[in-house]
């Protein structure tokens, strides 16, 4: 009874208690909501985020790279020696191949000088400025050497032209690496080139979505299509450009810019 008489006794109280109380109950509603909302968004996150490699990286040579998922990033290490032949092995290789055409540097291939790691973003980002390319690897290629762009010692590639091998590559200096198509594993076809250091992947002078050259690349040439690694999902990558080089009688490997920056 007293507990009755008392909430009769000051029933103004108890309204505004009610109304205090509704009024949390409404922002508890609300912040419920918002809570909805943000958890939402972070199940959005959590399902962009990138929990297996992209199937193009199952084509890499595995005897000469390691790639792993590292959060939001791909790390790629690699031995950096190549699968195929070049006169660049030095006699006595197995994969040693004479090329007496070919003005070689001093450099031959080996273990100690030309591993290296580099890391990619799983997702390139699309949306930012291009960058252009440096003079050094812009990316590694599927058979685990490195990609360079079209200059050599900061001048021309065509004043080195001449110490190039047969699939476009030499050392000088540094690492092996390849300044024009790879015609060791990708000649004229759509086959995969490798990895560009902006994440985005570099395939040859045909398209594998028309079987064609393709005719809407940008600057950079890119465009946006399936490829034999998307299970018919469309991608943004890069193509050799179908445009000789100098007098190379070959074409650039990548150029630039960057465009997943």
């Amino acid at each position: 009874m007293r507990k009755k008489n008392l909430v009769f006794k000051y029933v103004p109280v108890a309204a505004g208690i009610l109304t205090l109380l509704f009024a949390i109950t409404a922002c508890s509603s609300d912040s419920e909501s918002s809570d909805d909302t943000v958890s939402e968004d972070v199940e959005d996150i959590e399902d962009e985020t990138v929990t297996e490699l992209h199937a193009a990286y199952a084509a890499f040579n595995a005897d000469a790279t390691t790639i792993y998922l590292d959060g939001s990033n791909v790390v790629i290490e690699t031995t950096g020696l190549p699968n195929h032949e070049t006169v660049y092995w030095g006699e006595g290789n197995d994969l040693y191949l004479e090329e007496p055409d070919v003005q070689v540097t001093p450099s031959i291939m080996s273990s100690n000088n030309n591993a290296s790691t580099i890391t990619v973003d799983a997702t390139p980002n699309l949306s930012g400025s291009t960058v252009d390319t440096d003079f050094n690897t812009i990316g590694i290629a599927v058979s685990g050497a490195a990609i360079f762009n079209d200059q050599e010692g900061a001048g021309a590639l065509d004043e080195a032209a001449a110490s190039l091998d047969w699939t476009g590559a030499h050392i000088g200096p540094g690492v092996y690496h390849y300044h024009l198509e790879p015609k060791a594993f990708t000649n004229d076809d759509a086959n995969l080139v490798g990895v560009l250091l902006d994440g985005v992947f570099l395939y040859g002078r045909q398209c594998d979505a028309t079987g064609t050259y393709p005719t809407d690349l940008d600057a950079s040439g890119g465009h946006t299509s399936t490829t034999q690694y998307t299970d018919g999902a469309e991608e943004y990558h890069y193509h050799i450009i179908n445009e000789l080089y100098s007098n190379t009688g070959s074409y650039i490997a990548f150029a630039g810019p960057y465009q997943g920056y």
